[in-house]
């Protein structure tokens, strides 16, 4: 029987939740040391990570906020990065779908989510739950990789990200995501897009370690239009590619 998509992001973090740990492009990067200057976030605070994965969003913005809740649909991971975390004593860690919240209605003073939503098989439906779970005048502060408004970008990506996790659901545009944000009662304060440039042999190797598969990867890649490599910003040379650029989105939003 094939896995249904939560079942897959829960196989794939298991597998790989020390990778995840240790990722630099999780554990570092300008996004994640901007977040506590993007929020206004105050020591009596509680503050929502959804899909926590290694803890990163928790770790930096748990010295300003009274208390950070945790979750994460995989219980691996989250044990994992309850144990890399086990000194910060505010942090709570729950296992949870964030697609469905355990959390009454108006909980929290901010809600971050941070390159984790292109796993949700229901992006929609999340969104619903950050705001029905965020106090009125809340922030939410998503950070994502998105595909661009051109259709053969757009499905080169998604393609990709595919082949070399099969728990990725879809990168959405820009566009999509307002949308969404705008039918969930949400306005747009802060907004700020960069192109993310990752080692490619890290990246493909922290979710597919199968050597054939990587091969097909690789020439998935080199396949594409010069046009498609040159918006993905892939440096190649005689068949190895040292590294791509992703579109990331990184978005404040307030709830009315």
């Amino acid at each position: 029987m094939e896995k249904s998509g939560k079942e897959l992001v829960q196989k794939v973090f298991s597998e790989n939740k020390k990778a995840y740990v240790k990722s630099k492009t999780h554990a570092k990067g300008v996004d994640l040391m901007a977040i506590p200057h993007w929020l206004n976030l105050n020591v009596e605070d509680k503050l929502l990570d959804v899909a926590t994965g290694g803890g990163h969003v928790a770790k930096i913005v748990s010295p300003y906020v009274k208390q950070v809740f945790a979750v994460d649909l995989t219980k691996d991971m989250l044990e994992e990065a309850a144990k890399h975390l086990k000194s910060l004593s505010n942090i709570h860690y729950i296992v949870a779908d964030a697609e469905s919240l355990p959390f009454l209605n108006n909980t929290f003073d901010h809600v971050v989510c941070r390159i984790a939503a292109h796993h949700f098989t229901s992006p929609y439906q999340f969104l619903k739950e950050v705001s029905r779970v965020l106090k009125p005048g809340g922030s939410f502060l998503l950070i994502d990789n998105i595909a661009p408004e051109n259709a053969s970008l757009d499905s080169f990506i998604n393609s990709l990200e595919k082949l070399r996790d099969s728990s990725h659901n879809r990168s959405l545009k820009k566009s999509e995501w307002a949308h969404f944000l705008q039918e969930v009662q949400f306005t747009i304060m802060k907004e700020k897009e960069r192109k993310k440039t990752l080692p490619f042999q890290d990246w493909l190797s922290r979710t597919l370690s199968d050597k054939t598969m990587q091969e097909q990867v690789y020439n998935f890649v080199l396949g594409a239009d010069k046009a498609i490599l040159k918006h993905y910003q892939v440096d190649h040379t005689r068949g190895k590619i040292d590294s791509i650029g992703l579109d990331e989105w990184m978005v404040l939003c307030e709830k009315l």
